[in-house]
């Protein structure tokens, strides 16, 4: 019997993050044959061409595309992505797409995977945020025929959105599986990155697509006081939602200035390291969220792109306002550290790859239908 072939798609470092793991246990296995479509950020020279880190990681059968330049808008990138992956998975035939998260990357996949009848699986569904991304996640939800999910909590949304129990796994989050591995050390990342910090805080901010006018008004006043705060930072360049260009535009006044550094984009395992051994982390990505809780990281959570996605002591949520910044800022360097098991205990892929060894697993149809559910 020939290898079932498995597809996996990536368009950012977050993505080859928290995938990478799953996919050293189908290339790890001869009963599969592993191939990545890597696109998106990761083409970009902007944010580091970190398709390369990709290519570093030993894995075969890669296919780089380019589906965008920095002046493309989220939809212009969508269609570009579907045209690129639609004839990439007609020349492959894959058995199975893998896609995560809430990118336009994993529309397109849900998108060609529905309009191919060709098995998709989704990545991280049923969670929530405050953004276009949470409309872009439930779609590619609704789209994709089997799901690997977080925690019960995003189990239970994808009943409600009628998805078939049968058709849901929890396997925890792929990213704690690497923030459970051996991480390159404090001092290695200081070598690689060029900083000689003895004590950092960490700063990723993105845009909010449904607030761009209101963007620049929030990023100055968050630099403002960063700028008056008396800490050191790393900063790591935001996504390339629509809105990029005026937070990069704000970041210009760090740049220079001895308590800042800035980057496009950090490796996954030494970003890791580096949040791990953080102050605090600050800004509005999901990494103050999930990975941070995970460590025990005091993490500042600004703004809405993270409405209702988690609440735990650790998480300071403020408004974006001067003074609510800087008692935010303190609050945080007074908390202790508690880590907590929000998303698994690091074992999604021994799980993933467990159901994928399994025959049921792949009888599941790609007819979907809703289930209807009574009221609770």
């Amino acid at each position: 019997m020939a290898p079932r072939k498995i597809a996996f798609v990536t368009g950012t470092r977050a993505d080859f993050g928290k995938l990478k793991s799953l996919m050293n246990k189908v290339q790890g296995d001869p009963a599969f044959e592993l191939h990545v479509f890597v696109t998106g950020m990761h083409m970009l020279a902007r944010y580091g061409s970190t398709h390369e880190e990709v290519e570093k990681s030993g894995f075969r059968n890669i296919y780089k595309y380019m589906n965008q330049n920095a002046a493309d808008r989220m939809d212009h990138i969508l269609s570009k992505t579907i045209t690129g992956l639609s004839d990439y998975v007609h020349e492959i035939k894959p058995d199975l797409l893998v896609i995560h998260g809430d990118r336009v990357e994993a529309l397109a996949g849900a998108s060609v995977g529905a309009l191919n009848n060709l098995r998709v699986c989704h990545v991280e569904g049923g969670e929530v945020s405050g953004t276009v991304d949470e409309l872009i996640r439930h779609a590619v939800s609704k789209l994709s025929h089997i799901h690997f999910v977080a925690n019960d909590r995003a189990q239970a949304r994808l009943k409600q959105l009628g998805e078939r129990e049968e058709s849901i796994y929890v396997i925890g989050s792929p990213d704690i599986d690497a923030m459970n591995s051996a991480l390159p050390s404090m001092d290695e990342a200081r070598k690689r990155y060029g900083f000689d910090y003895a004590e950092h805080a960490v700063v990723l901010f993105h845009p909010v697509t449904s607030e761009v006018p209101d963007m620049r008004r929030q990023t100055r006043t968050m630099v403002d006081a960063l700028l008056a705060s008396d800490q050191n930072y790393i900063v790591i360049y935001p996504n390339n939602d629509h809105g990029t260009e005026i937070i990069l535009e704000e970041y210009e006044r760090l740049r220079g200035n001895p308590r800042f550094k800035l980057y496009p984009s950090i490796r996954f395992e030494y970003f890791l390291r580096i949040l791990k051994e953080a102050r605090f982390m600050i800004g509005n990505s999901s990494a103050g969220v999930r990975e941070a809780p995970h460590f025990g990281l005091p993490a500042i959570n600004l703004g809405t792109r993270q409405n209702n996605r988690v609440v735990h002591d650790s998480v300071i949520n403020a408004p974006i306002e001067p003074k609510a910044i800087q008692d935010a800022i303190a609050a945080a360097l007074g908390l202790a550290r508690k880590p907590v098991a929000l998303f698994g205990t690091g074992n999604s892929a021994e799980l993933f790859h467990a159901i994928l060894q399994d025959d049921k697993f792949w009888q599941q149809p790609t007819q979907k239908f809703f289930v209807d559910r009574a009221p609770a």
